[in-house]
């Protein structure tokens, strides 16, 4: 199984924490957390760029749609791959979401048991075309 290194960016401390210990069941994922997208921003310029980003869409100031412009904006993450995680799931949500960029969404409330498949799955044709 390949190496995945993941941001997750997610206001809800709870979510956060459930977010941990279920990617925590896949060793070849290195997770690193996020409570704001302020934070998320910080934690990418001191660090080293993710596989993929993961965003909470309902965030309280910056949203993950602004996140996502943000990152887009920046020469070092315009080409991360994200993926939305959300509640937001109606079929018009998910045409937004990839309208701007995104992989596509994981829907909440997710299987704590299959969050590392659903993730591997939507990243699996960009890792097998980085080699």
């Amino acid at each position: 199984m390949k190496a995945l290194d993941i941001l997750y960016v997610d206001d809800d401390e709870d979510i956060r924490h459930i977010v941990r210990l279920s990617l925590s069941l896949d060793p070849a994922i290195t997770l690193r957390i996020a409570g704001s997208a302020a934070e998320a921003l910080a934690l990418l310029d001191r660090g080293r760029l993710p596989d993929v980003a993961l965003l909470d869409v309902m965030m309280p100031g910056r949203d993950g749609l602004s996140l996502l412009a943000d990152l887009r904006a920046r020469p070092a993450t315009a080409a991360l791959p994200v993926i939305f995680m959300t509640a937001k799931g109606r079929p018009a949500d998910v045409e937004l979401y990839r309208a701007r960029g995104a992989l596509g969404m994981i829907l909440k409330p997710f299987d704590p048991l299959d969050l590392a498949r659903q993730i591997r799955a939507r990243m699996d044709p960009i890792l097998d075309e980085s080699g």
